[in-house]
């Protein structure tokens, strides 16, 4: 399957950002997902579940490296996609009734 976005992006977009902007962002990034109350393995576990609900390629990728490098197995990651695919589905029927119960003011 071929990827929307290219593989690779190009190191010159970030010319066009101030530059302490996209530092404060990855120090902050960084300070997010030090061992904390939380250990680093169920951080980027629930990065990956995020990534699959933002739909970022990039961030799929990077996140599930991370999480095998912190320990996490192919099942753990199976697990939390399936649960982003059940949050993403569950919002489809909590929502249903937003289109159904749509009428017409001039039924004609």
């Amino acid at each position: 399957m071929d990827y929307y976005y290219p593989k690779k992006r190009g190191s010159d977009s970030t010319k066009y950002f101030e530059k302490a902007v996209l530092e404060g962002f990855s120090n902050w990034n960084k300070e997010v997902f030090k061992p904390g109350k939380l250990d680093v393995k169920t951080k980027e576990l629930i990065a990956i579940a995020a990534t699959y609900m933002t739909r970022c390629p990039y961030c799929i990728e990077s996140h599930t490296k991370k999480a095998l490098r912190a320990g996490a197995t192919k099942e753990e990651i199976a697990e939390v996609i399936q649960i982003s695919a059940a949050l993403n589905a569950g919002a489809c029927i909590a929502h249903m009734n937003f289109a159904l119960e749509v009428e017409l003011e001039d039924k004609k």
